[in-house]
């Protein structure tokens, strides 16, 4: 270690061409990697003190071999590499609009070495320290957006959604100008889980269904999307959207082999479900997934629960609290306030009367809706047709009598 310390302290002094101090570097980096194990660490600290600190290295030389030094990185056990990467970085980040693309690859090394360990913030956070908008160097939106959608997926991993949106929302315009199909399928699959992480469960299980057509996606991983997806429909609000949603996947074909497709079957033909019917599927939801609601009850408790009274809306004309309360398996003050909420947001036709004690339902004709979507479609196709024969009279009066 005391040799490598004088040959570093005589080539700082020395007065001679930069082609013969690089190479006097390279074999002093050689030396140290070749030499004791135990002293290796130190001998690469003290190589890239003396390439940083020491002015009278130009630049060039510096880059070259911080560059070299990176790249033998690989070949040391994870903690040195992990020691001798934080000194790197701790040693050139005041001078980082010098040493950009160094320190980006020992980023990338560093974080490689976190994610190995199934340490996501500390990967995630390493390759947030990365400036992509500095403005000294431009770097390509495939470049930018790769290194984004990276530390979102990290953040994804560690369930911070409101990081990896932070990240996501910088990808958005990068991903549009990106041509690189996997990318785009990352970025896809990234905001997808931004939604699910953000219990905006209709959005994801549409992104989800979009995701599992793609014939650039792995078969395995739209299955995946597909499951996905179910699982989103079923923890979904209940109300019309939610209705559309359960038919476009009851009747994918593919939905019939996952293991969830017996809850979204009778929440698709408006059954009631029981607890007792729910513990196999919780069992298949993530952890964000089963975080309780400000009632103090699930995500999946609030949904079936919606469901269960929308489906007694179309069994009862009217039912008391107390009777529905036994009927979704809550107490009769918690049924009212669920009733009055789904009532309130438009998602359940129906009155309360607080002081008979129940709640009344109305039954939701779709034929005069019906009706009036066809009456609309006519009206429209008519005054095209009108602005036609006002337009081209001849064409028209040809046309009608042949």
């Amino acid at each position: 270690m005391a040799n490598i310390r004088a040959s570093l302290n005589a080539l700082a002094r020395s007065n001679a061409a930069s082609r013969d101090i690089l190479d006097q570097y390279k074999n002093i980096l050689r030396t140290i990697f070749q030499g004791n194990p135990e002293e290796l660490v130190d001998g690469a600290k003290a190589l890239v003190e003396s390439l940083i600190v020491d002015e009278h290295i130009d630049l060039v030389t510096s880059r070259q071999m911080l560059s070299e030094l990176s790249e033998k990185l690989s070949s040391l056990p994870d903690e040195s590499t992990k020691e001798i990467c934080h000194f790197i970085i701790s040693k050139v980040q005041p001078r980082a609009m010098s040493f950009e693309d160094q320190l980006i690859i020992v980023r990338r090394i560093l974080s490689g070495m976190y994610e190995k360990e199934q340490n996501w913030s500390d990967a995630a956070n390493v390759l947030a320290g990365i400036q992509l908008e500095s403005g000294q160097k431009q770097y390509s939106p495939d470049f930018k957006l790769e290194i984004y959608l990276k530390i979102a997926q990290l953040y994804l991993e560690n369930e911070d959604a409101v990081q990896a949106e932070a990240y996501i929302n910088r990808s958005s315009v990068l991903q549009v100008q990106s041509k690189e199909t996997k990318l785009r399928i990352l970025y896809q699959a990234c905001y997808v889980r931004v939604l699910d992480y953000r219990r905006k469960f209709i959005e994801a299980a549409h992104r989800y269904i979009e995701l599992s057509y793609r014939n650039d996606v792995h078969e395995c991983e739209r299955m995946t999307s597909l499951k996905l997806a179910m699982n989103c429909a079923i923890l979904a609000s209940a109300g019309q959207q939610r209705s559309r949603l359960l038919a476009t996947l009851f009747k994918d074909e593919r939905c019939q082999q996952l293991p969830a497709f017996g809850i979204l079957e009778k929440m698709y033909l408006d059954r009631i479900i029981r607890k007792s019917q729910l513990l196999e599927f919780d069992a298949m939801l993530m952890s964000h997934q089963k975080a309780t609601t400000a009632d103090g009850s699930s995500i999946l408790d609030r949904a079936v629960i919606e469901h269960n009274l929308l489906s007694a809306s179309k069994l009862y004309k009217n039912i008391t609290f107390l009777e529905l309360g036994r009927l979704l398996e809550i107490s009769p003050e918690k049924a009212e306030k669920v009733a009055s909420r789904m009532i309130g947001e438009k998602r359940m036709e129906g009155s309360i009367d607080q002081i008979e004690g129940l709640v009344a339902f109305q039954a939701q004709d779709a034929l005069p809706t019906f009706d009036q979507k066809i009456k609309g479609i006519c009206t429209h196709t008519n005054s095209i047709l009108e602005k036609i024969r006002a337009s081209e009279p001849d064409w028209v009066s040809s046309v009608s009598t042949t």
